[in-house]
């Protein structure tokens, strides 16, 4: 197992939250470091195990701290101001821990969960390329005689797959309903390659896995395509943990600026002032991008507040609410993440685009990140959510 053979227990959702606050400044020092050398963050990861932040959505009744989305999305916030990269990492960890938690069996629950609590982290093997679209997926489960199954494919953009413990692969059945199958790191007939060349987010190793005839137990597939037969909050916390990443993204691009006009910057001659901080139109700008940002954690907030609100009363309706709510912080988020950290520039002046401090990497991990889903389909739904109430389709990008 990559992961450190045992790990803290997590008790409550204040611990979570100062765990993860601690995390987030010991990660921040190396980021800019580990992006400009793409220095695969192995040992960050471990500390991540070990810390038991990976294991707070387990329930109660499996020993875990089974914190709320409020909570959840402030961890993936705060590990997304200190590192983009960092941060992406376990968002499919934890949509991953959902689809055993909603279509595991108790045995199925029992296992996984007990491996969570280890330490042991989630992979994610989801994304085609040279398909129709995103939920043109082709890779196969074969059944076999002894009610076993093989796994035979292709997959991209596969974030924390070469870090991961287990790896789950979403494909369909001879019927062609979605599952996700379980896969151990390192069984017979994976292959996970370290191709990833993003501009940004250049430390999630989102490369490729290759599925050839692999073997899996049957205990270790779970029936995905279940999950959007009702009304779900897949898609809702899914979503919600990009935005949260998106918002922390933006918040360390604005802080990292601030800290650079505090430090670095000169004034310019027309403003009269002896210091960049004193000068008023850059007062106006960071006044600007502040309340721009304050709005992208508002409706994190808000919208992790209305899936905890559905969790409690899950039905057609509150599901609909809880995706509005959180298709809307991602499209804000989305643009404030891309607008402050390439405001960044903007107000730091010419020295700031120096390769040497690497802090176009908060731009170039906006950039990279916000093109996961689009913003424009998002704004189509919220739109005839509001004018006809007409509800969300199901499904696992919303």
């Amino acid at each position: 197992m990559t992961a450190q053979e045992s790990a803290h227990v997590i008790a409550d959702d204040a611990e979570a939250l100062a765990v993860a606050a601690v995390l987030a400044d010991e990660f921040r020092a190396g980021a800019a470091e580990r992006d400009a050398e793409r220095r695969l963050p192995r040992a960050e990861l471990d500390r991540l195990s070990a810390s038991g932040l990976l294991a707070v959505t387990v329930p109660a009744e499996h020993g875990g701290a089974e914190v709320s989305a409020v909570t959840l999305a402030e961890i993936l916030r705060l590990l997304g101001t200190a590192d983009g990269s960092l941060a992406q990492i376990p968002q499919s960890h934890f949509a991953y821990v959902n689809v055993i938690r909603r279509q595991g069996t108790e045995e199925q629950r029992k296992f996984f969960f007990a491996e969570l609590l280890a330490g042991r982290r989630f992979g994610n093997a989801q994304s085609e390329a040279g398909t129709r679209h995103v939920q043109d997926i082709r890779t196969r489960l074969a059944p076999r005689p002894d009610g076993s199954y093989t796994l035979t494919g292709v997959k991209h953009y596969s974030t924390g797959a070469l870090f991961a413990d287990w790896i789950p692969v979403l494909a369909r059945a001879e019927d062609d309903t979605l599952h996700v199958a379980y896969v151990p790191a390192g069984a017979p007939g994976l292959t996970v390659v370290d191709d990833w060349d993003g501009m940004g987010q250049r430390t999630t190793a989102s490369g490729t896995v290759r599925l050839d005839g692999v073997p899996v137990p049957g205990d270790r597939v779970l029936p995905h395509h279940l999950t959007f037969e009702g009304p779900q909050l897949h898609g809702a916390v899914a979503q919600l943990l990009h935005a949260a990443i998106d918002t922390g993204i933006a918040a360390g691009a604005l802080a990292e600026a601030a800290e650079f006009v505090r430090t670095k910057s000169r004034p310019w001659f027309e403003s009269g002032v002896e210091t960049a901080a004193e000068d008023p139109l850059l007062i106006q700008r960071f006044g600007e991008l502040s309340v721009q940002l304050r709005a992208s954690e508002a409706l994190l907030r808000e919208a992790a507040r209305t899936v905890d609100a559905a969790g409690a009363d899950l039905t057609d309706d509150t599901a609909a609410e809880a995706s509005v709510a959180v298709a809307a912080a991602k499209v804000h988020a989305a643009q404030t993440a891309v607008e402050v950290a390439g405001a960044l520039f903007e107000v730091s002046g010419t020295r700031s685009a120096l390769h040497a401090l690497n802090l176009h990497r908060h731009w170039r991990d906006a950039r990279t990140h916000t093109l996961h889903d689009p913003s424009r389909w998002k704004l189509q739904h919220i739109g005839r959510y509001a004018l006809s109430g007409t509800r969300p389709p199901r499904h696992g990008l919303l």
